[in-house]
Formats: C-alpha cells, structure tokens, sequence
C-alpha cells in the first residue's frame, strides 16, 4: 500500500468516525449537541435532518463502488461544515468556535484529494459524461 493511499484511509477514517459519531448524537439529540445548535439558531428537527444525512453520507464514503453517490456525500459534508463554520463566525463565537467544523473540513478536503482513482469520479472534460475508472 502506498503512502497517498495510507493517507486516505487515514483522513477517511478520522472523517467518518467524527462525522457519523456526530450524526448519531444528532438523531438521538444528545444534549451537548442541542445545546450548541439552539445557541445557533437551529431547530431541533433540523438537527435530526442533519443527522440522517450524515450517517447515509458516511456510508456512501466507506461503501466500494458508487463513485457519483461519494461525490454527492463529499458535496453534502462540504455544505454541511462551511455552513457549520459561518454558523459559529455569525453568532460571535469566534475562530475558536469555528474551529472544529473548519478542521473536520481540512481532514474532508484531504480525503477527497487522495482517494484512489476506483473511488473517484471521472469525467469526461469534452463530453461531460463520466468516463470509468482505470
């Protein structure tokens, strides 16, 4: 196994643990979490929305295959943790409140740039259709 490789399932790993852990204390409504999403603004349904996303998101991650299903959980993560991190500089919590969200962001980044090509969507830059991984 190469080094590129090793640092995906690293970065992935990380990522899926933090963001399905957090999605599970969304469906459950975990008290810390209720709390933090009430000082934000948020409804509490909204936080179990997120929830059921997230943990669907990090199946499709850690499932083979499905390579347009990855980039669609990428895509959902990303909305997710921007939002998450623009949430916390609104309500005045500073960079150290933004700072989980915007680090959980950096270690997506780095899972989505290494992945291995049989996890990655190629496409077609002519055509614009997707073009199967080699």
């Amino acid at each position: 196994m190469d080094t590129k490789t090793v640092g995906y399932w690293i970065a992935t790993g990380l990522f899926a643990f933090a963001l399905g852990s957090s999605g599970v204390m969304d469906l459950v409504l975990a008290e810390p979490l209720v709390e933090a999403m009430t000082h934000l603004g948020y409804p509490l349904y909204f936080v179990q929305i997120l929830g059921f996303w997230k943990v669907l998101g990090v199946i499709a991650l850690l499932a083979p295959g499905f390579p347009r299903l990855k980039e669609w959980a990428y895509a959902g993560f990303f909305f997710d943790l921007s939002g998450a991190v623009v949430s916390h500089l609104v309500m005045g919590d500073g960079l150290g409140g933004a700072l989980a969200p915007f680090v959980l962001l950096a270690i997506g980044a780095a899972s989505y740039a290494l992945r291995p090509a049989g996890r990655a969507l190629e496409i077609d830059a002519l055509h614009g259709e997707p073009v199967p991984a080699k």
